[in-house]
């Protein structure tokens, strides 16, 4: 398995946030360990730029040649700006889930909750609880 940047956050649906430092916008993407479980990504469907997500939202889909996964909203806000690039080259999510394969950002509304440390996610994803 690939490593887990510590400077992000993580959902128990797989998802990374970036840029919660900031306090202001914060960068969405898969993280490696969902992209490794679902194999070759063919497809993304991102959410509309304007769209007002709660956390836990399903937001968009990963279509892989495995399977089909929801793409949850770790954060509660408005979408902002959503990755072309991803969109159109769906395999960024494999080949580079914390750079070029970042899905969508969200202009934050409150403060975030139920996010794990890298530690956390190392865990949750080793099968350790």
């Amino acid at each position: 398995m690939s490593s887990i940047p510590d400077e992000l956050s993580y959902t128990k649906e797989h998802e990374w946030v970036a840029g919660l430092d900031d306090g202001l916008t914060v960068t969405v993407g898969v993280t490696a360990y969902a992209a490794e479980q679902l194999g070759d990504v063919v497809f993304v469907q991102v959410p509309e730029v304007g769209t007002n997500v709660e956390a836990g939202d399903a937001v968009g889909e990963v279509e892989s040649t495995k399977s089909v996964s929801d793409i949850y909203a770790p954060v509660g806000g408005e979408i902002v700006e959503t990755n072309p690039a991803v969109v159109d080259d769906p395999s960024l999510v494999n080949s580079d889930p914390y750079g070029d394969g970042w899905l969508f950002r969200v202009r934050l509304e409150g403060e975030p909750e139920d996010l794990l440390s890298a530690a956390e996610y190392t865990t949750l994803t080793s099968g350790e609880s």
